[in-house]
């Protein structure tokens, strides 16, 4: 599979990300009530976090289904920073 299409849901995602991003500087600029943007934060974090992990999975997968030792060392090592 080409890895372009492989990523067009990934762009989709973080197309919708944007968009939750967007709609909370909407709300505190127009002063929002506190927990509904607190709400928002998570919303856009929870899905940023699971798109990070989509693509940390694919990658990984590729890296070990070409046997590519240092590219899995590289993402090891990126994570590890965390």
């Amino acid at each position: 599979m080409n890895e372009d299409c492989r990523m067009d849901d990934v762009i989709v995602r973080l197309k919708k990300v944007n968009g939750q991003v967007q709609a909370l500087m909407r709300m505190i600029e127009g002063g929002e009530e506190c927990d509904k943007v607190l709400t928002q934060f998570l919303a856009a974090k929870a899905a940023l976090d699971n798109t990070y992990s989509l693509v940390l999975n694919r990658n990984l997968q590729n890296c070990l289904n070409r046997q590519d030792a240092p590219s899995v060392e590289k993402i090891i090592k990126l994570i590890s920073k965390q």
